[in-house]
């Protein structure tokens, strides 16, 4: 298989593991397919998620890591998914959710899986856009909570996808990061009519 999961924190892990085998935690989690599950739930497949804060004048990325996402699975099919993040304290569960980006991840990475060349799978999340990328990034030995997307890696938009942006279509970062500019740049405002321009 030529993707690579990066490991997760083992304290990442636990937390995920505290938090399903909490009824509380389930039971008032807004995620109506995981408290509905029949059988045991496990977390599955860790991805770091890196935020993309800004591009730089130089059309550079400015990168972050946000948490691990894990899928939750339960008899042989994603149900949900987990959240952790990093406080002053260590790894922390954030939440449980639903909805769309939890089928999208699961086939994006089917559609990885299924390319020549190995990636290692993170998630890019571009926030000012409502989006969210599986990253595929080319060093499959790299420390998956650090760096930052190269020019020769590849995204993936889950859907739902911003307009104009193809959902499960692999881009280049070196093609896909300028159109992200473009968006995350605001046009210039003309001069009102009868103000000094």
């Amino acid at each position: 298989m030529p993707l690579h999961v990066p490991p997760a924190p083992a304290p990442a892990v636990r937390t995920v593991l505290t938090a399903l085998g909490s009824p509380t935690a389930v039971r008032e989690a807004p995620t109506p397919s995981l408290r509905n599950a029949q059988g045991p739930a496990t977390p599955d497949l860790p991805l770091p998620v890196h935020v993309l804060d800004r591009i730089t004048p130089a059309g550079a990325s400015a990168t972050r890591l946000a948490g691990w996402r894990f899928l939750i699975r339960c008899g042989g099919s994603a149900v949900a998914a987990a959240e952790t993040r990093l406080t002053p304290d260590g790894w922390a569960f954030s939440h449980f959710f639903e909805g769309p980006y939890v089928s999208a991840t699961e086939r994006a990475l089917r559609q990885a899986e299924a390319m020549t060349q190995p990636y290692q799978a993170r998630l890019l999340s571009v926030p000012e856009l409502y989006m969210l990328t599986l990253w595929l990034h080319g060093d499959c030995t790299a420390d998956g909570a650090e760096g930052h997307p190269a020019a020769t890696d590849l995204l993936v938009p889950l859907a739902p996808a911003p307009p104009g942006i193809a959902s499960h279509r692999p881009h280049r970062v070196a093609e896909l990061l300028p159109v992200l500019t473009n968006r995350l740049t605001p046009a210039a405002t003309p001069p009102l009519l009868g103000s000094p321009a």
